[in-house]
Parts: structure tokens; C-alpha cells; sequence
């Protein structure tokens, strides 16, 4: 089965360029492998705990957004630490944040 998914470089930038569109803020918090590379988004807002998202595979074949982490307000930094831990078992990964009310609609969640 052929692979249909976008570029990671050319997702990564179509989010944070529509975020930016309606007011909000984007960035890309780790580079990874440049057309295969799996993405993870943080979306945040505000004071508003960051939660990251995932695409998982699902049964049918299809790749769905996953929440995999929700900050947790005692303990901040173990949600970069999380996302440190994933970065280094997968070099190939991109990481990025969109801030923005409501930044799950981005990824369709």
C-alpha cells in the first residue's frame, strides 16, 4: 500500500503557518527526518495545561491523533522530559508546538 501521508517538513510548516493565519503561534521545537519523520504537536494556550498529540495506528490502516501526554501543573518539567525521552528512542521525529485557542482543531480533534 502506498504511502499518502505528507512530507513531515511540509506539515509541520502548513501548521504553524495556520495557526499564525488566525492569530496564534507555531513553532518547531525538534527537527526530524525531513520527509518520513513522525510528528507530535503540543497545543497550548495560555495557562492552559500543554498536551501533546500523536498520530497511532489504527486497525483499519489508518493513522489517528492520539492525546499521549496532558501536563501536569505540579510537575512541569516532566512533560519536556517526556518529550525529550521520545526525541532521543526517535531521532526522526518532529516535535511542534502550536499556541492557539482551541489548537486541537489544527489536527482535526
Amino acid at each position: 500500500m502506498p504511502d499518502d501521508r505528507l512530507p513531515a517538513h511540509l506539515e509541520a510548516n502548513g501548521l504553524i503557518r495556520a495557526v499564525a493565519a488566525e492569530g496564534g503561534f507555531g513553532m518547531v521545537i525538534a527537527k526530524g527526518e525531513r520527509d518520513a519523520g513522525t510528528l507530535l504537536v503540543i497545543c497550548c494556550h495560555g495557562a492552559t495545561q500543554a498536551r501533546l498529540y500523536e498520530r497511532m495506528p489504527q486497525l483499519d490502516g489508518t493513522r489517528k491523533w492520539t492525546l499521549s501526554k496532558t501536563q501536569n501543573p505540579e510537575n512541569r518539567h516532566e512533560f519536556t522530559e517526556y518529550c525529550d525521552r521520545r526525541k532521543r528512542q526517535d531521532p526522526d521525529l518532529w516535535i511542534v508546538e502550536l499556541d492557539i485557542a482551541n489548537a486541537e482543531r489544527f489536527i482535526g480533534n
